[in-house]
């Protein structure tokens, strides 16, 4: 089936896509005149719905700080219902984590930065059946992003989450790891492979300092996350050989090893770490994530790694297949600072959709 026709389809799905656009109009109701300027865009918006970070910097939308209680919950609902109940969870500990990082810093950062209040939404275009327009939620660590076309989601990519610290003391016995599962799910993996897979996963010994990819609009051919004199400077200091930095940079074609040459139980691990990703969606559009890597194949997914592979030691990792990207990195703060995103190279943003349903009816 071609990727054209992977719409949400269904009661669910479409009641889905309904929650969505009225809590986005409940939104936009909400908010006073000048907020509603600050937050609403018309559609494409192409500069500014597709400049995303995930770093404590200025950004587009209207922030949490700008909104009454009001005006906030019906902000939160709006990102309810682009989350499942897990996703959701995760996504509000990552903004409540921003206090305990201000904290652990000694609240040296200004205002503009380790804040909970610096949570950002947009709405681009107006919720519609027929014609397309999405919405983003934004601050740091978290960038989540919705394309929809005649009433259908046809992009949930960039979905990005953070968490700084990962891995936070509550008591003697107990942490706070809103991330764990993608930390813990691929160190599980890379230990359950034999010696020969893990020569082929593993593509340098030290990790990049970021996701290659980083916070690009589209991905390209041999991206890394640094300028050619920094990677230089790196690449000396770590050690590495030119094949390595070769090896990081994206390719189009998967590196790592092909879930082909896994056995079931390896599968069966790698599959489980997959899902933790999707299954941040709602069921409904994880349903359909799940069923496209299943229509291109589970086996095409490949699994790559750089650095460490022990807790503590920075380390970084990347999920690919057609149409699927995963990246993830932890180096920063004794690896203790997780970053981690998943995309679609070709629709990141609806680009590929949207270029045909622009060209099919809008002559």
């Amino acid at each position: 089936m071609s990727q054209s026709t992977d719409l949400l389809t269904g009661n669910g799905a479409r009641e889905l896509v309904h929650r969505m656009g009225e809590a986005a109009t409940n939104f936009l109701t909400a908010l006073a005149p000048h907020q509603r300027r600050q937050a609403h865009f018309s559609f494409p918006a192409q500069e500014a719905r597709t400049d995303w970070y995930f770093t404590p910097v200025a950004r587009g939308g209207l922030p949490f700080a700008n909104m009454d209680r009001h005006q906030r919950r019906k902000a939160e609902q709006l990102l309810a219902t682009g989350l499942s109940r897990t996703g959701y969870v995760t996504a509000s500990t990552i903004v409540g984590l921003e206090m305990t990082l201000d904290f652990k810093e000694g609240w040296t950062w200004p205002d503009t930065g380790r804040n909970g209040e610096l949570y950002y939404v947009s709405i681009f275009g107006q919720p519609s059946p027929t014609e397309p327009w999405g919405w983003r939620f934004e601050g740091h660590h978290i960038s989540l992003n919705f394309t929809i076309v005649k009433g259908q989601i046809v992009a949930p990519t960039p979905t990005f989450f953070g968490s700084n610290p990962a891995d936070m003391p509550l008591s003697a016995v107990a942490s706070l790891r809103p991330l764990a599962g993608v930390e813990d799910l691929a160190r599980d993996l890379i230990h359950a492979l034999d010696e020969g897979q893990r020569a082929a996963v593993i593509l340098a010994p030290a990790a990049p300092s970021d996701m290659v990819t980083s916070n690009h609009r589209q991905i390209a051919e041999g991206q890394l996350h640094l300028g050619e004199t920094a990677i230089e400077q790196w690449r000396e200091a770590a050690g590495l050989e030119h094949s390595h930095i070769d090896a990081l940079r994206y390719s189009s074609h998967p590196k790592g090893l092909a879930a082909a040459a896994m056995n079931g139980g390896q599968r069966e691990i790698l599959q489980a770490l997959i899902g933790e990703y999707i299954h941040r969606m709602p069921d409904e559009l994880a349903e359909i994530e799940v069923a496209r890597l299943q229509r291109a194949g589970i086996e095409q997914v490949h699994f790559a790694w750089a650095g460490g592979i022990e807790r503590r030691q920075g380390h970084y990792y990347r999920l690919q297949a057609p149409n699927f990207l995963v990246e993830y990195d932890n180096t920063q703060n004794d690896a203790n600072h997780i970053h981690s995103v998943w995309r679609d190279p070709a629709n990141d943003f609806g680009a590929d959709i949207l270029a045909r349903h622009y060209a099919h009816d809008h002559k």
